[in-house]
């Protein structure tokens, strides 16, 4: 398989997902995207970003998942982590509403930047659905393969792993998660954390406090949800 050898992906994932980088689905995903770098269009993330939530958390140290929908499609923001942006880049709205519910939960104080690696890194998949998007175009790469690969990441941690915890903020995550085990897994459902909907129950959901009680009951380390300063 010459593509895994040109992606950046933790080999637990490429365990798991390899042979996905074979299917149909993914060789016209590839041409797509070929395409729209051909006519001129930048894509964000970088082409070696776009495999960051798996490379940063690898297939067996996953503990818990969120789910988004699409990268950031402002300059410098996306880099791979759902609702992250690198130190240095305004934290985006939704993080904002993040961070305040964190503080709200756990008495966490927000971060001065909006970069989640220290949550990857413990074992939070920050994984959006859709891993590409044009600049300025929210949703411009929806719906060409990519929601079949991730759909394939979530059902291999469903059926193989036990005793994750599911975060799904907003309808769209709600539905892509929808057939997750939960006599295997712990599921939280709330509104999404965008300014449109935070004051519909995103606020006071505590879904931070939740994972940790779900972890700590299992016997497993706590996720540190304080970020290190930049």
């Amino acid at each position: 398989m010459t593509e895994q050898r040109s992606i950046k992906l933790h080999p637990s994932w490429l365990k798991v997902l390899g042979e996905e980088f074979d299917k149909p689905y993914m060789t016209a995903l590839r041409a797509f995207l070929l395409a729209e770098k051909k006519q001129g269009k930048i894509v964000y993330p970088a082409n070696d970003n776009w495999f960051s939530a798996f490379d940063k958390t690898p297939f067996n140290k996953v503990k818990v998942v969120v789910l988004g929908q699409d990268p950031y499609h402002g300059a410098n923001q996306a880099h791979g982590l759902c609702f992250s942006v690198l130190p240095g880049v305004a934290t985006p709205p939704s993080l904002v509403n993040i961070y305040k519910e964190l503080d709200s939960d756990l008495g966490i104080v927000p971060a001065a930047h909006g970069c989640l690696n220290h949550w990857a890194e413990q074992g939070v998949l920050l994984l959006n659905a859709t891993l590409t998007v044009v600049a300025g175009q929210a949703g411009a790469h929806q719906n060409q393969g990519w929601e079949t690969f991730t759909d394939r990441a979530i059902q291999a941690l469903n059926e193989e792993r036990e005793g994750l915890v599911f975060i799904l903020w907003g309808s769209y995550a709600q539905k892509k998660g929808s057939f997750i085990d939960q006599q295997k897994h712990c599921v939280i459902r709330s509104p999404h954390p965008s300014p449109l909907s935070a004051y519909r129950g995103f606020f006071g959901s505590k879904p931070f406090s939740q994972t940790n009680a779900y972890l700590t009951s299992r016997a497993e380390e706590p996720i540190n949800w304080q970020l290190p300063a930049e």
